[in-house]
């Protein structure tokens, strides 16, 4: 095989694709390719993927790299970290064989993944699968006993300027399948006008579909600056002990925000702060709530996650793969139905009125002349 292209490099995956145009080619360190970020390459059109980490590491089964290849994209896997030292953003670089080349020459030497390959490396996850299951669930319920007065109590409430009274609260996160989830509540959203938060970069998921998100919430690291501008309530979610990553950023933006510490991820954090703000329903789009999304987030437990719906859950509806429900598409037969009750109401419009009476009975006599020329 031979390739060439203009390279694009980052170590974390979620930050090269706001760079990507179409035909690049994408070097990644993302050991597990996760299905969302094999989404988000597909979206871009990279003209190939070349991974310094295993694609599949074969701890659990991710269907990333399988996504990728079927969508046509080649994956060179495994050529290296030392690739991403190597090469500059913008470098052009050659892909003969399995080995690639750099404006100084050879560079690494990789492997092919096709889908047959992925497929025999999928099936050989499952005996390590279990082990995995074994210790994310020793992991979960450790750290459960830890965090369940935290998660269990009132959460502190920062200061915010929506209200949640009497409406329903939209919390969307970036996770897999969000863009199609976020299409099939479409009339939902219009119509109950709930509250939306976005978690990190669900904002921008929000501001894709047109709706302009009124709090976002997280460590900032994966939503854009115009998300972060567009006039939303900011809600920094900070490590119990204070630390807050996401706090310099936004104090270089000249935005204000408010702090809320708390275990957990922030998408739990956004539901038990949706859910101490009163609101009536808590719709979910996009989130974490198995093991492989906890897998592929690099998380070893979701006890935070399992609290958190346990406090929520009578008014938690998780709108994850409705897309996937019911598909209808629209028959012929149903088009001629709809045409013909449609017609109804007019013709009997027609029929009561008085000139329109008079105008039928115009033009039958205008027909029967019409037949009597004929003969």
């Amino acid at each position: 095989m031979y390739l060439k292209g203009r390279a694009r490099v980052d170590r974390k995956t979620k930050n090269l694709i706001k760079r990507l145009q179409p035909g690049d080619i994408a070097i990644i360190d993302h050991e597990d390719l996760d299905e969302l970020a094999a989404e988000s390459l597909i979206a871009a059109r990279v003209r190939a993927v070349i991974n310094a980490s295993p694609s599949i590491s074969g701890k659990y089964p991710n269907l990333g790299p399988l996504n990728l290849v079927q969508a046509g994209i080649p994956l060179l896997d495994q050529v290296g970290s030392q690739v991403l030292e190597k090469l500059q953003e913008g470098d052009e670089v050659e892909i003969r064989g399995n080995c690639l080349y750099g404006p100084n020459g050879f560079l690494a030497e990789g492997i092919w993944l096709d889908e047959q390959k992925i497929r025999d490396r999928l099936e050989d996850t499952k005996e390590n699968f279990q082990r995995e299951i074994e210790q994310f669930v020793q992991n979960t319920l450790e750290y459960a006993w830890k965090e369940l007065d935290i998660i269990t109590g009132r959460l502190p409430v920062p200061p915010l300027k929506v209200s949640f009274a009497r409406r329903h609260s939209l919390i969307v996160v970036r996770g897999q399948n969000y863009r199609e989830d976020l299409q099939a509540i479409k009339i939902y959203i219009e119509e109950m006008r709930p509250v939306l938060i976005g978690v990190d970069g669900g904002a921008d998921a929000l501001l894709e579909f047109g709706y302009r998100p009124d709090i976002i919430i997280g460590d900032m690291d994966s939503v854009s600056d115009r998300a972060l501008k567009c006039g939303a309530e900011l809600v920094v979610h900070a490590y119990p002990d204070g630390r807050a990553p996401g706090r310099k950023r936004l104090e270089q933006l000249g935005l204000p925000f408010v702090l809320l510490p708390f275990p957990g991820t922030s998408e739990d954090v956004a539901m038990l702060l949706a859910y101490e703000m009163g609101t009536e329903l808590i719709v979910a789009v996009g989130s974490h709530s198995n093991i492989i999304d906890f897998l592929e987030k690099g998380r070893k437990g979701m006890a935070s996650t399992f609290l958190a719906r346990l406090k929520v859950g009578s008014i938690l509806v998780d709108a994850k793969g409705v897309s996937k429900l019911y598909r209808q598409t629209l028959k012929f037969r149903y088009v001629i139905e709809i045409v013909i009750a449609a017609l109804i109401p007019f013709t009997v419009v027609l029929m009561v009125s008085p000139a329109t009476y008079q105008l039928l009975r115009l033009l039958l006599l205008k027909l029967r002349f019409l037949f009597a020329l004929a003969k």
